[in-house]
């Protein structure tokens, strides 16, 4: 599903920024077109001057005549062979044709001052090849009065060869930009599918995870329910001690999903109503206080470390409290029966720093960077506690991450655990 995802995104991207750059180089082709074209024109305007300009316009028995004897490609001089004047051609003023050079021209022609482009079949009588040819019909003028039309062409194949080279160059350069495209277009829906892949991931991990651990105490439950449908109608101790099973089972069934609903009921950040600005002494005092806290701490040496001043933090104080208490709660679990759990407080690089330090079975280095991920135990830790489900360090992550914070842990195999919450003052 998420390949066939990524291959839609990159195939979506390729497919935009495809059309964006087609567009582009057709602009680009049709702009070196126009260009080109700006070029021949001025060469043809210019030697079409020039031939112009040797024209002669006098008195011949009382008349004006053009004399075009004397012009170059016109006259009886034949123009040079690299000339590139495929004809020329003079008209009157009434557009009859007087004279020319080249192919065998019209007649007439319609007297007015274009530029053609001109498709022609064997122009030069050598060959039956196909030509692009470039025509200008230029009137000529003396003394700002009208004497003739010369009109005149040349060949595009310079101006063809250019343009089919550059053509080329932008189909060559659009295929690697495309390539290039799509391998940019997959490397950046693969970032951007990341986060969903790891959503799907974890919810899937979720899932299998919670369903494993709900089955684990239904399971409990029926076995004792059974078990106690099957004794003897008189026999009261034993079916009161399955039902204190029972009630067991389901008070941490209980627990269970009260911890899945908070994992998924807390997502993104709190909102500003929910923050107020609290001393912090006064929460961790009412953690120590806590029934949870000295029920779990009785065969422990459970010391604070509080400030004497004040420490004032915007906090949803509730989520605090129970962040708290799932570290020293968790620390507490494993210190062995006359170990020392010890909550501190102090403020650094304007933050409050909250410390559960114990002297327990501490925490192996393969297993430190996943013990914050929900349900994860570690292996030695699941015989020690049947009781534990492996999400109290996960909700208290997510509680101290909603509020800008951090939490982290540093631990040594059998020498204990320090756990580190930051919390932005």
């Amino acid at each position: 599903m998420f390949n066939r995802s990524r291959r839609n995104l990159a195939s979506w991207f390729t497919l935009s920024m495809g059309s964006i750059l087609l567009i582009f180089a057709g602009i680009l082709y049709y702009q070196e077109s126009i260009q080109q074209l700006e070029v021949i024109d001025l060469i043809l305007y210019k030697k079409a001057r020039v031939i112009t300009s040797s024209v002669r316009y006098k008195d011949d028995q009382g008349e004006k005549r053009v004399f075009l004897k004397h012009l170059p490609v016109l006259g009886n001089n034949p123009p040079p062979e690299d000339s590139e004047i495929i004809y020329a051609r003079w008209y009157d003023t009434k557009g009859n044709l007087k004279r020319y050079f080249g192919q065998l021209p019209h007649k007439k022609i319609t007297p007015i001052f274009a530029y053609q482009t001109l498709k022609v079949t064997n122009p030069s009588g050598i060959s039956s090849q196909v030509i692009w040819l470039r025509e200008i019909t230029l009137p000529v003028q003396y003394q700002g009065e009208l004497i003739g039309y010369l009109q005149m062409a040349m060949p595009m194949n310079r101006v063809q060869e250019l343009l089919h080279k550059f053509l080329l160059l932008l189909i060559s350069t659009v295929f690697i930009a495309l390539g290039i495209t799509s391998l940019t277009g997959w490397f950046l829906s693969g970032i951007a599918m990341q986060p969903i892949y790891l959503s799907y991931k974890q919810l899937e991990r979720f899932t299998a995870h919670a369903s494993h651990e709900l089955r684990t105490p239904l399971a409990a439950i029926l076995s004792n329910a059974q078990v106690g449908l099957l004794a003897q109608m008189e026999d009261s101790a034993s079916k009161h001690l399955r039902l204190e099973k029972v009630a067991e089972v389901a008070k941490s069934m209980n627990t269970l999903i009260g911890n899945l609903l908070f994992l998924a009921r807390r997502t993104g950040l709190l909102t500003p109503e929910s923050l107020k600005a609290v001393d912090v002494r006064d929460l961790l005092k009412e953690v120590l206080n806590s029934s949870s806290v000295k029920t779990a701490a009785k065969h422990l040496n459970l010391k604070s470390d509080l400030p004497k001043s004040p420490i004032m933090v915007r906090v949803d104080a509730e989520l605090i409290c129970l962040a708290v208490i799932n570290l020293l709660g968790n620390a507490c679990k494993y210190t062995p029966a006359g170990g020392l759990v010890e909550l501190r407080l102090l403020t650094k690089y304007n933050q409050a720093v909250i410390e559960v330090e114990d002297n327990g079975i501490g925490i192996a280095a393969t297993d430190l960077p996943h013990i914050f991920e929900q349900f994860y135990r570690v292996e030695q830790h699941q015989t020690n506690s049947t009781n534990s489900f492996g999400l109290g360090l996960a909700i208290a992550q997510q509680i101290i991450e909603v509020h800008n914070g951090h939490l982290s842990v540093k631990s040594k195999l059998g020498q204990g655990s320090v756990f580190q919450i930051k919390l932005p003052m």
